[in-house]
């Protein structure tokens, strides 16, 4: 990921922020992430792992997510364990997971990523890629 882009043209002044969850292990790669977002003009929700993104995602009262960026590969509640609990119980969702991962070449990756659907980005991207995989699922830049 290098060269942050442009900020995108201000939202309309009726039209709310887009909001996407970023779920990965690593904090850093979040951050970015985060500020790539942001400077779109989105509104960003954070999780550290799986079990914390779930538990977002599940909630009585949970946000609407335009967009979910998840690492494959997480100790615990990995990426495929988040994409099948949520496509189980709330699978409108499920079409707005992007999957980030190293390892899309693994039989294993490669099955779930076949099985899903799922939009991937492979590790590392750049942020042009990031921003057409964003256009695709959710519509906005």
């Amino acid at each position: 990921m290098s060269g942050l882009p442009p900020p995108a043209p201000g939202p309309r002044p009726d039209a709310p922020a887009p909001r996407a969850l970023l779920v990965d292990d690593e904090e850093v790669i979040r951050r970015a992430l985060r500020r790539f977002f942001q400077r779109q003009g989105w509104t960003v929700d954070e999780a550290g792992d799986g079990a914390s993104a779930l538990a977002l995602l599940l909630a009585v009262e949970a946000p609407v997510y335009d967009l979910i960026l998840t690492d494959l590969r997480m100790p615990g509640l990995s990426g495929e364990d988040l994409y099948d609990r949520v496509a189980a119980e709330r699978p409108a969702l499920a079409a707005r997971i992007v999957v980030s991962t190293g390892d899309s070449f693994t039989p294993e990756a490669s099955r779930f990523l076949q099985r899903s659907g799922c939009a991937v980005l492979n590790k590392p991207f750049e942020f042009a890629e990031l921003r057409a995989v964003v256009e695709r699922v959710a519509g906005r830049p």
